[in-house]
């Protein structure tokens, strides 16, 4: 027979209450079990010594004789130093899906648009106020002119 140690949930709607039981894998969620070795209460703050209350030597037994936790119920037992649990890795779980990407590229392609034409515009700003100072001096520097001296004489 296979054997779970997992959550069998009670309490009102929106308040749960957890029950950590080992029970037949093949029954359910909230059906019968075998023993009931702790209980969960998630409405508690995670530092509380009562949000998580198990019976550490019926957890170990249970291990011993072949009971499979469910994921929740490892970490449990991994942070009461029951049953150290691997951490998984999934390298792939934070990359981003293609639309996602699609999405991410065209923001890329309109933010650089943006700034082409905010340079260009600040260039032809630039290019208009030198315009705007260079007339006075060329003006200036056009009455001075060797060239100009050498026709009127």
């Amino acid at each position: 027979m296979a054997v779970s140690i997992r959550l069998s949930r009670g309490g009102a709607k929106k308040r749960p209450y957890y029950r950590i039981v080992v029970a037949d894998a093949r029954s359910p969620r909230d059906g019968s079990f075998i023993e009931k070795i702790g209980t969960y209460n998630p409405l508690l703050a995670k530092d509380d010594a009562k949000r998580v209350v198990l019976d550490t030597d019926r957890a170990k037994h249970w291990l011993s004789v072949g009971a499979q936790p469910t994921d929740r119920v490892a970490r449990f037992f991994d942070a009461a130093g029951v049953k150290e649990r691997a951490a998984r890795n999934n390298p792939n779980k934070g990359v981003p899906g293609e639309k996602a990407k699609e999405r991410a590229e065209e923001r890329a392609a309109k933010l650089a648009e943006a700034q082409e034409a905010q340079q260009e515009e600040t260039v032809e700003v630039v290019a208009e106020a030198i315009e705007e100072a260079t007339p006075d001096v060329v003006e200036e520097t056009a009455e001075t002119t060797p060239a100009e001296e050498a026709s009127e004489a």
